[in-house]
């Protein structure tokens, strides 16, 4: 665990959550399985390429057509338009099944009286699909996604928009992400971060800093990462 300046996070008046691995859980092995198949290769080339353009495409820089035409011609392949939705529609799925322990975590948070915020790198039609879907979303405080932005972590300024729609200051948040970078970003500007791996773990640094709020006690193992 690592935070700014203290070892306590007992006073703390706001807590930002990231999206992807965290309040949702990753996605499995055949969810890689079968957008690869589409594009007729492995499911470890397909995660690479996965990745490779999704910055631009989570900052609304790229349509979704485009993004999926650029991880094919990584691969010497080809996507026409049906080949591209049904990547897209299998991209939502897999991305939409959620950490109920996280998201009844964020429930007590908020009866607790701590504003909660969402700060995710997301497309714009994830976007789309989580503002229709996910009813949670109208108990936040506030939510920054990067495609309504066009901003994307680890760039400051999008955190620096979440801090501004939350009206705290960054020595009074608290911030959890899968990634480090998006960490190390964060603490740059005074905002406390954890990294999250598991409830278990999350829980135990959390208590270790005398959080007044903890996450739910769970034998249950996460499943893991891709």
């Amino acid at each position: 665990m690592a935070v700014n300046g203290r070892g306590k996070l007992s006073d703390l008046k706001a807590v930002i959550f990231d999206y992807g691995e965290v309040l949702c859980l990753p996605p499995t092995p055949e969810d890689i399985e079968g957008s690869a198949q589409i594009l007729g290769i492995r499911s470890d080339l397909f995660w690479v390429l996965w990745h490779r353009h999704r910055d631009p495409y989570d900052r609304g820089d790229l349509s979704a057509e485009t993004y999926w035409r650029r991880v094919a011609a990584d691969a010497s392949r080809s996507v026409d338009a049906d080949q591209s939705r049904e990547l897209t529609e299998r991209d939502l799925v897999m991305w939409s099944r959620l950490n109920p322990g996280m998201l009844g975590w964020r429930e007590s948070l908020s009866a607790a009286g701590m504003k909660t915020a969402v700060l995710s790198n997301m497309n714009v039609e994830m976007v789309q699909h989580a503002r229709r879907n996910f009813s949670w979303l109208e108990q936040l405080n506030w939510a920054t996604f990067s495609a309504e932005v066009r901003l994307i972590k680890p760039e400051p300024a999008i955190y620096e928009h979440c801090l501004r729609g939350l009206g705290v200051a960054p020595s009074e948040t608290l911030f959890i992400d899968d990634r480090e970078v998006n960490l190390a970003a964060a603490r740059a500007m005074g905002i406390h971060g954890i990294q999250f791996k598991s409830v278990t773990q999350l829980r135990n640094d959390l208590e270790a800093a005398s959080f007044p709020t903890l996450p739910p006690a769970t034998t249950a193992r996460n499943p893991p990462s891709i």
